[in-house]
């Protein structure tokens, strides 16, 4: 931690206005990210980007800071968001070469020091095993041996528990004495190596004097046999591993751990480090960059017995849908989300048993995806399944820098053939809403983004108007208004449920019959033959409804309604293609707050409801 400056006073003085403590307060942090950032990223100019981006940040929102004690570890985390969506936006970072990255930190550093003392082979050696760490792994070093930062501050700046920190810094330590060990050093050299990267990368000849401390490089009993159980050597049961890391944000069961290194890697890299597949096995990716709740990115990985490798043939990320076509070495960027030729509900690992339990009652098969319970951002699963349907796992934690994993990695000979629609390239649309239920006609539209990275901008809402009752869902809150009675005030949104959500990683058809099942409304799947379409038949309690969806544009086209009495409806969908300056008619529904108690909304029943007349 700084021991000259008193950054509390500075802090608190920058917050009052005070110019002078604003000035030496950018100036200090300033100082202290550009040795950081650096040594987090090994790349000058970038550092300095981040730098920049990271101070101007700071000022945008010092206000916001409730404790100025915690100013370090909250100026920590905005730096590493800013490192986590540069590597999202450039999909992968430049290359620097080892001696590169050697002879520039020896030139911004401590080269007057260590000249003569220590030979250039030498810091190749560290500068390159420090590269081939996890940004997170260098992160946490960073923290801990330079600054030496708390545990609790670390945990605070990168969003995790103190366990989870501690785990970390382990595992980082661990990783380094393995790479330092391929060019033959042992695990006394772990220190020494610290030490000299400190010192590569200081900004000063007296900064370059520094010292990692014994105590720093602890991290407990408990954290240590955690990290252990998650390392390579240490393979353990799911249970016997929850047992060890209690309080910790995951727990891992499998093979060897696989690298994290920003940019681009390889299938058949994965695969060594996975301990490889085999003829007949599918591996499949997991990652929920917000947590388990949120939007999920995929992997699929199969083999090809011919070059008796494997090879990622789906990919789905935060920007878009790939397939790969190994026969003609092309990939196929597709308007859809991924879906099973067999008609089968997508699964995922983090399927709560119940929502399993009622898929496998209704398609009348046991599906082998056991449930992970997993908490908080970065969450990895992967999964191998075989020709008997039977399942191993592994699970990671990992910090969401990691979202590299989900770039694209295909080789540059291969082919690229981009068959998406306008809207699909843009990443979201428009939609309009019109139909009728019983003798009330509907009106109405919205906005859907396709995938993840659109969403942030481009978040979904929908309005609609029947008769008298007007329904409005912006994305946060919904509300529904019989006349000019608020009659209904839902948290967290309701509308969409039912409606299709390919923004969180799964196809229309999946999203449409997982919303029914959560709610243990039954349904039948089939195909229109030649149409591209698909009709999911649901029976909630008296009212029947049929959704029609378009298969290629991963999109519903039309909800038909029909109840025990004979009352009859339907709702039509039309998309946008293009989009011209924003119109009333595509305005996201605002209010002020009613001040009413809200309530959970009905979840997929809100459109049985709505056609039986029931709020």
């Amino acid at each position: 931690m700084e021991k000259t400056v008193d950054h509390v006073r500075l802090v608190k003085g920058a917050q009052l206005g005070d110019k002078e403590s604003l000035d030496r307060l950018t100036e200090v942090a300033g100082e202290r990210l550009r040795v950081d950032v650096f040594r987090l990223v090994l790349q000058e100019e970038l550092a300095g980007e981040i730098v920049q981006e990271s101070l101007f940040e700071m000022l945008r929102v010092l206000k916001d800071l409730k404790d100025a004690g915690r100013f370090w570890p909250w100026l920590y985390k905005i730096a590493l968001n800013k490192v986590r969506l540069h590597y999202r936006a450039e999909q992968r970072r430049k290359a620097v070469t080892v001696s590169a990255a050697a002879e520039k930190a020896a030139r911004e550093g401590g080269e007057a020091v260590m000249a003569g003392a220590i030979s250039e082979e030498l810091k190749d050696i560290v500068i390159g095993a420090m590269r081939r760490l996890k940004p997170r792994h260098r992160a946490v070093l960073t923290m801990r041996c330079y600054r030496e930062m708390e545990y609790w501050q670390i945990a605070e700046s990168m969003g995790c528990s103190e366990f989870a920190a501690k785990m970390l810094f382990y595992r980082a330590k661990k990783s380094l004495r393995k790479q330092l060990a391929r060019f033959g050093f042992g695990k006394g050299m772990l220190l020494a190596a610290l030490v000299l990267f400190g010192k590569l990368t200081a900004r000063s000849e007296a900064a370059a004097h520094l010292t990692v401390s014994a105590a720093a490089m602890k991290v407990g009993a408990a954290a240590g046999a955690a990290g252990f159980a998650t390392s390579a050597s240490g393979i353990v049961s799911l249970a016997t591993a929850a047992v060890i890391a209690v309080g910790a944000a995951a727990v891992t069961s499998g093979p060897a751990e696989v690298s994290a290194t920003p940019g681009a890697i390889s299938s058949a890299q994965i695969a060594e480090q996975m301990g490889g597949l085999r003829e007949g096995v599918e591996e499949s990716w997991s990652y929920y960059p917000q947590g388990a709740s949120g939007p999920v990115m995929t992997r699929l990985l199969r083999w090809d017995s011919a070059e008796d490798q494997s090879y990622c043939q789906w990919l789905q990320n935060g920007q878009a849908t790939y397939y790969y076509d190994k026969r003609v070495d092309t990939v196929h960027i597709r308007n859809s989300r991924m879906w099973r030729e067999n008609l089968a509900v997508w699964r995922l690992p983090t399927d709560p048993p119940e929502l399993s339990e009622f898929l496998s009652r209704v398609e009348g098969r046991i599906d082998g995806t056991q449930y992970i319970r997993g908490d908080g951002a970065g969450l990895l699963v992967i999964a191998r399944r075989n020709e008997a349907d039977n399942y191993s796992r592994v699970t990671r934690q990992f910090n969401i820098l990691d979202e590299q994993y989900f770039l694209y990695n295909w080789p540059a000979r291969t082919k690229r053939v981009d068959s998406r629609d306008a809207m699909h390239k843009r990443g979201w649309a428009y939609f309009v809403v019109s139909g009728r239920i019983g003798e009330k006609e509907v009106s109405g539209g919205g906005r859907i983004p396709f995938v993840d990275s659109a969403g942030r901008q481009f978040g979904p809402w929908v309005r609609m108007e029947i008769g008298t009752v007007k329904v409005g869902d912006n994305g946060v809150e919904a509300r529904v208004y019989d006349g000019e009675r608020l009659a209904a005030s839902y948290v967290g949104g309701s509308f969409f449920a039912g409606l299709g959500r390919p923004w969180m990683g799964l196809h229309t058809v999946d999203t449409v019959r997982r919303d029914a099942a959560l709610e243990q409304i039954w349904f039948e799947t089939s195909l229109k033959d030649g149409e591209g379409k698909a009709e999911v038949a649901l029976s909630a309690g008296r009212t029947k409804a049929t959704y029609t969806i378009d298969m290629d544009k991963d999109v519903i086209e039309r909800i038909g309604f029909l109840t025990e009495d004979g009352r009859e409806g339907e709702l039509r969908f039309s998309y946008v293609e293009e989009t011209g300056p924003a119109s009333e008619e595509f305005a996201r529904p605002s209010w002020e707050s009613s001040g009413r108690a809200q309530r959970r909304g009905p979840g997929m029943l809100w459109m049985a409801n709505l056609v039986n007349g029931k709020w």
